[in-house]
């Protein structure tokens, strides 16, 4: 799609305004939580979304108690028959780094180097960090100011639906089908489908949820959370020779024997790995959350095999310790489910090439809800949103990507409306 000067013009202006915007509301998710959504901030920005829903006069708008945004935009004169799609995007934020009073800064006209982010000392964006940024030379770059995430994962998929949704409103000539917005609470959890009426939701939709520009995703970690509990006993430690069981002292023990090698900093593409994410306690008691990743399922189970005997053995070596454990299968590989449904991804790459961009379809080292959502039979590959470094203090996106991904939406509708 060849957009006009004055199209392209108000998209860009209009993305990056609402990106900007949206960035600023506080939306981490709360994984210690029992309640949906996790946050109640989340639904801070879901009332800001639904009223510009309205004014952009989509219908059947609704937020509902467990801090989902609905609408449906009704099609173009005469496509009321065509096959109706979903625009899919989430509202939390990761609780890796901290996303409260978000101060962005756009890096204009970027020329190369480090980009110095200047609330922490001696923190910079490098090339070793974001090799892409030697492609994004001459062009805008948003980053925090160093003290926050920026939340480009996944504001700036809100951003580019609702700047899509803006220019369905002004320029009626951008045809589409029936299509249903759905703003997710609790993705970073694990939680983004736990309540989702999946009755709203059309046959066929697509999370903004990717990353760099280009990006197609439909393969995706197979996911395992391990939750640990360490029961051990405190004695005065002057008098703790073969009394005491020092929980953490034991759980940092338990730990270590982990490969290195199968920790996130030293894999890559489609290597799995376990993540420590959470270690705390005293010599009563330790907890701990372990993720378990890979691709391939079957790894992921050798992978549980060895945290059990693990417990076999600690229990063993450290007589009067009890350790729990509890896993949940938090999201499968999306592609077993997607293998069936490659009219939906190739429609996506038609509407990424149309966009003068080279389609690329690594495996999802990550989840997203359309992972979810295809397990429940709706096929949701995901389009990248144009960020990168998610959850992270050095998180980038340029403006660029922003206007990429809007007009990727606007492709994706039309080529459904011509079906």
């Amino acid at each position: 799609m060849n957009l006009s000067a004055e199209v392209h013009d108000f998209l860009l202006s209009d993305v990056v305004k609402r990106f900007l915007k949206y960035i600023q509301v506080w939306t981490t998710s709360d994984d210690e939580s029992s309640t949906h959504p996790s946050s109640s901030n989340q639904v801070d920005l879901g009332k800001i979304l639904i009223d510009e829903l309205k004014e952009l006069n989509l219908e059947n708008i609704i937020l509902d108690e467990f801090g989902y945004v609905y609408a449906d935009l009704p099609p173009s004169t005469g496509l009321e028959n065509v096959h109706p799609i979903g625009l899919i995007a989430h509202l939390d934020t990761s609780n890796a780094v901290s996303g409260k009073n978000v101060k962005p800064i756009i890096h204009k006209n970027y020329e190369g180097g480090p980009i110095q982010l200047p609330n922490v000392e001696n923190l910079y964006i490098t090339l070793e960090d974001a090799p892409e940024l030697e492609e994004y030379i001459g062009l805008d770059i948003i980053t925090s100011s160093g003290d926050t995430l920026l939340g480009a994962d996944d504001k700036a998929g809100i951003a580019e639906i609702m700047t899509a949704c803006s220019i369905w409103q002004k320029y009626p000539e951008f045809k589409h089908g029936p299509i249903t917005i759905c703003f997710t609470p609790d993705e970073e959890i694990g939680k983004g489908t736990v309540k989702i009426d999946k009755e709203r939701l059309p046959k066929a939709c697509y999370t903004l949820d990717g990353g760099k520009m280009g990006e197609l995703e439909y393969e995706c970690f197979d996911a395992w959370l391990a939750q640990i509990k360490f029961i051990g006993l405190s004695v005065h430690p002057g008098h703790a020779k073969n009394k005491m069981i020092n929980a953490i002292h034991i759980a940092s023990r338990f730990f270590s024997n982990i490969p290195e090698s199968e920790s996130p900093e030293h894999t890559e593409e489609r290597e799995g790995f376990f993540h420590l994410s959470d270690l705390k306690g005293d010599e009563e008691g330790a907890t701990a959350k372990l993720l378990i990743r890979d691709h391939d399922s079957a790894k992921n189970e050798r992978r549980i095999d060895y945290i059990k005997s693990l417990k076999d053995i600690f229990e063993v070596r450290y007589p009067g310790l009890k350790i729990n454990l509890s896993l949940l299968h938090q999201y499968k590989n999306m592609l077993k489910y997607m293998e069936n449904d490659r009219h939906v991804i190739e429609i996506a790459k038609k509407a990424i090439e149309e966009a003068g961009l080279e389609v690329d379809s690594p495996a999802i080292r990550g989840g997203t809800d359309g992972a979810r959502l295809s397990e429940m039979g709706i096929p949701t590959p995901n389009l990248f949103g144009g960020g990168s470094l998610f959850h992270s203090r050095k998180e980038l996106i340029p403006t660029l990507g922003l206007l990429k991904a809007t007009e990727v939406i606007l492709n994706l509708a039309r080529i459904w409306s011509e079906e």
